[in-house]
């Protein structure tokens, strides 16, 4: 008897008796058949509604046979280039390869060509000239219309024609995929289907659009960034199912990208039967003798609760890919999947996560929102809560009750982002205090980015008054309760809108708190964000102001150094970057200084501004212990209260 992945080889589907598959799923990841990755959750779900699929994974794209090898399908080839944009995968902000790819055997990196899914699609097209192609995932999700990007420094055409493919299903893409399957297996031509939600196609007859906004031409963006800046804006204001309107990009020779509507978001029932799928829940077995897959150790023991988000955060691509509308699973649903856990034989009792993209986010943001759609020009969070926004967490709560009660359960743990300005706005604390009470692993991670106003309105996230008042609180808890947790802040450096002189109140608020995080991120310019708007344009397309942007590679490390500004291997560019912005005030022995001047001859080496060098340094998900030394510096994060 077969094993119940779905097949990746001619012998797996003549041991299943197929002669044909309707579709190959053509992917970038390594084969894992869980539905924390999205081309097993559209396998499934293709699987469910009677079709055939096979999963070619990770081809040799220097070989034009590696996408032959399950014949040529019946209905068409799927393409996603996996769980990241492959250029995300491959490079750090600085464009320097990374060292290891965890969505490959064995961690391997190399095993994707950059651009996978126009490398992918333009090798299938090669092989069959005639055969559909569908492209999908987040990298198609995020570039399905002219887009800058990063890694070439270019201003790039749509997807869909760089690829050659046919159509792109955006998003999630559970229900469009059926339907693009449907319309095939009932004799349309690909080249018809132009009427489905959630797709993108090709045409050169745009007659029977109904109500169609033109943008830009892909030319007049390429010769005006401008132009680009009020396109994307156009684009934001229509990624809504309730309001959007179907969106057409011209390009040279007659051509026209479409993008029809999103589609509307999963109902509590679909999403239930999405995850109920008969997953093997772990990577293809012929991996073992590699080790494995190393990205299922980060899901293998966490549900996903919710998807979309109504954050409004500027550099993230979550209002393109899975929309504002919050779409959540049901208790029974996700109580028994964690069922599911308890059973598997390397459970230890530690359910790592509960949430999705924010986890305390467990509905609509306001009733409206399911009839009328979400407001165009308005953020429910941002720069203040709407006050229309309903903040309840009592589902949320109810859930980690039930999770918790489970025999077998030690500890449930989340470790999702939390929305610390949401949290706030629940006038019930009940929530906050079982947060604080049993789900946090010695430290919880939130993500306030920066602390200059300026900065963080065009990062879309609250005032920094805000999360003063969260610390406040999350510290008045754990003393109430007699618990010793900590709170570790995500910051971001040289987003557009930072100069020196921000990232210089970054680094005295730091010293205030006498904490330097070990682990910075420098704003990544990824495709389909606001942010990245702003990076390549120089402008806001909220309102079409210019905006500072930091491009030069030495300052964008010295902003950066700054926020490590103890560490010795920084004090050449904090120095320079003290220096250049006029605050030399800072360099001394006084203990507001950040850095001590420079060593005279015979001198011992200055590192700092005498204080301790203090690390907070654990793996991803948060679960290494803590230790001693690394306490006392956690702790002094809030002291400044």
């Amino acid at each position: 008897m077969y094993n119940g992945f779905l097949p990746i080889s001619k012998a797996d589907m003549m041991e299943r008796g197929i002669e044909q598959l309707d579709f190959v799923y053509v992917i970038g990841d390594a084969y894992v058949d869980h539905p924390s990755f999205g081309p097993a959750i559209i396998s499934r779900v293709l699987e469910k509604h009677g079709y055939q699929v096979g999963i070619i994974s990770q081809p040799d794209w220097k070989d034009d046979k590696s996408v032959t090898v399950l014949g040529k399908p019946r209905l068409g080839f799927l393409v996603s280039s996996g769980n990241m944009d492959s250029c995300v995968n491959h490079y750090s902000v600085s464009k320097k390869r990374r060292a290891m790819d965890a969505y490959t055997p064995g961690g391997e990196m190399g095993k994707r060509p950059d651009h996978a899914t126009v490398v992918y699609g333009n090798l299938i097209r090669k092989a069959y000239r005639d055969v559909p192609i569908i492209i999908g995932g987040i990298e198609a999700s995020l570039r399905r219309m002219a887009h800058y990007d990063y890694w070439s420094d270019s201003f790039k055409r749509s997807i869909l024609l760089d690829s050659q493919a046919d159509l792109i299903s955006y998003g999630m893409g559970e229900r469009s995929i059926v339907e693009i399957a449907d319309a095939l297996n009932s004799s349309i031509a690909v080249k018809d289907i132009s009427f489905i939600p959630g797709t993108v196609y090709k045409t050169k007859d745009t007659d029977g659009i109904y109500e169609g906004i033109i943008l830009p031409s892909y030319e007049e963006m390429k010769e005006d960034k401008s132009l680009y800046a009020r396109s994307f804006k156009t684009q934001y204001d229509n990624t809504d199912f309730c309001t959007g309107k179907p969106l057409i990009e011209p390009y040279p020779n007659g051509i026209f990208v479409v993008q029809n509507p999103p589609q509307p978001p999963l109902s509590t029932q679909e999403m239930d039967d999405v995850y109920a799928l008969p997953y093997m829940r772990t990577y293809h077995p012929s991996y073992e003798e590699k080790g494995g897959v190393p990205a299922i150790s980060e899901i293998k023991f966490s549900l996903i609760s919710n998807r979309g988000c109504f954050g409004g955060c500027s550099f993230c691509a979550l209002t393109f890919h899975q929309g504002r509308t919050i779409q959540v699973r049901s208790h029974e649903s996700i109580v028994e999947e964690a069922k599911l856990l308890t059973k598997d034989p390397d459970f230890k009792g530690y359910i790592h996560d509960v949430g999705g993209p924010t986890a305390n986010f467990r509905h609509p943001s306001c009733e409206k929102q399911m009839t009328h759609g979400v407001c165009k020009n308005k953020q429910c969070l941002f720069p203040e809560p709407c006050k229309n926004m309903k903040a309840d967490h009592s589902d949320y709560l109810s859930l980690l009750r039930k999770l918790r009660e489970l025999p077998g359960v030690k500890k449930v743990f989340v470790r999702s982002g939390i929305r610390f300005d949401y949290l706030l706005a629940d006038s019930d604390d009940t929530f906050f205090r079982e947060l604080v009470e049993h789900h946090i692993s010695g430290q919880l991670k939130v993500a306030p980015e920066h602390i200059s106003d300026k900065v963080l309105y065009y990062l879309g996230k609250p005032e920094n008054a805000v999360y003063e008042r969260f610390v406040a609180k999350y510290k008045r808890l754990n003393e109430r309760m007699g618990k010793n947790q900590f709170l570790v802040p995500y910051l971001m450096s040289s987003h557009p809108g930072s100069t020196l002189k921000e990232a210089i109140e970054l680094a005295e608020y730091l010293r205030d708190l006498g904490y330097m995080p070990e682990q910075v991120q420098d704003f990544y310019p990824t495709p389909s964000t606001l942010s990245t708007v702003m990076y390549y344009t120089g402008i806001d397309p909220r309102d079409m102001k210019p905006v500072y942007v930091c491009r030069n590679p030495h300052e964008k490390a010295m902003q950066r150094a700054l926020i490590q500004y103890r560490n010795p291997k920084n004090y050449d560019l904090v120095y320079e970057a003290l220096t250049q912005a006029g605050r030399t005030d800072l360099i001394g022995f006084d203990k507001k200084c950040l850095i001590r001047p420079r060593q005279l001859k015979g001198e011992k080496k200055y590192s700092g501004a005498g204080a301790k060098r203090s690390t907070n340094k654990g793996n991803n998900n948060g679960s290494s212990k803590t230790t001693t030394h690394k306490k006392k510096t956690i702790r002094n994060v809030h002291k400044k209260k």
